[in-house]
């Protein structure tokens, strides 16, 4: 079957970012991400201006996807798009597209789990980037998600931790809202992080039994520890802002840091694999680094490219899915809260 020419196109658009990737043989042709600019305005993405973003843009970005790849829709083989989980409405502008684009072109439709796909990311052949052999642990940090998961092989996925509240990326964005950052706030709090002492101000721990993770508590305490400082200097943000952020992101890192100590103690296994967004974050890069002499962990962290939201995540999926013969029928439905 390998030896194919198999063409995947593959869509995203479970969030805020229009997405559409083409795929020939397991490597990428091309990968188009459309992001919107609106939401800044409002601190957080909102619902109903994604969907309406995504309607415009789905399109001309397939269209560029296809035209960088350098081949024509009727050459497609199949089309993978994101089912969820999601904003539903973004979900539902991709499901659509992809249902219609399949149906039109008689090909078939393969429906693909956001999540599976950031982990699966990690299997798109790029050179200079190694995979990680099952079985693996893998962590997948981003705006509206924080797992660790059991990866036994590309179809054998257990989640063994989650976040019970807030993901690690709300985290980054409310904690740069309480200081009057932009958003989003995780690459702004990252760059001073660099400039700042981690030690500076200490933020207490969350506490949560086995793999799970708490990040609500955290933003708590640190609006308190804000607020109480402002009242007695005004200026207390301006003035230790790189500080602020660099304790910030040290007891962050320290969060997962930990968890993923006790994930390997638990399973065994040393072969760590990390994706989301987050993930591009330069303080737990090194910190999974680090942990590669500390404790003995083999990590791989995939091409920055393929470690935000984007299509060539889901196409990866969709051309392993194609290689199994596993299609979606027409009647299938995006689900916001779709489960691994």
């Amino acid at each position: 079957m390998a030896k194919q020419n198999i063409y995947i196109l593959g869509i995203e658009s479970s969030c805020d970012d229009t997405s559409a990737a083409v795929m020939h043989n397991g490597k990428v042709l091309s990968n188009v991400v459309a992001s919107q600019k609106i939401h800044e305005d409002y601190g957080g993405v909102v619902p109903e201006l994604a969907s309406r973003a995504h309607q415009q843009n789905i399109v001309p970005v397939v269209d560029q996807a296809l035209q960088k790849a350098g081949i024509t829709k009727n050459q497609l083989s199949a089309i993978a798009f994101t089912r969820g989980p999601g904003l539903m409405g973004s979900l539902l502008v991709g499901t659509s597209f992809a249902k219609s684009l399949a149906y039109g072109l008689n090909i078939p439709l393969i429906d693909v789990n956001h999540m599976q796909a950031h982990i699966l990311a990690h299997f798109i052949e790029e050179a200079d980037f190694a995979s990680p052999p099952f079985p693996f642990l893998a962590m997948t940090i981003s705006g509206g998600h924080t797992q660790i998961v059991h990866v036994k092989n590309y179809f054998d996925i257990t989640v063994i931790g989650e976040t019970i509240d807030d993901a690690v990326g709300e985290a980054y964005d409310k904690s740069g809202k309480i200081l009057g950052l932009g958003y989003p706030a995780g690459p702004e709090i990252d760059k001073r992080a660099q400039l700042g002492n981690p030690k500076a101000f200490a933020f207490t721990k969350p506490k949560v039994d086995g793999l799970n993770f708490s990040f609500s508590g955290l933003k708590t305490a640190i609006l308190y520890f804000i607020q109480k400082q402002t009242k007695a200097n005004p200026n207390f943000i301006e003035e230790n802002l790189n500080d602020i952020c660099a304790s910030i992101q040290y007891t962050i890192i320290g969060i997962l840091i930990d968890k993923l100590k006790k994930a390997t103690a638990t399973t065994g296994i040393t072969h760590i694999a990390i994706g989301g967004g987050v993930s591009a974050n330069s303080g737990i890069r090194n910190a999974l680094k680090a942990g590669e002499q500390k404790f003995g962990w083999t990590t791989y962290v995939p091409k920055f490219e393929y470690t935000t939201d984007n299509a060539a995540m889901i196409a990866v999926v969709g051309y392993l899915k194609f290689l199994e013969g596993d299609f979606a029928a027409q009647d299938i439905m995006a689900s916001a809260r779709l489960k691994i």
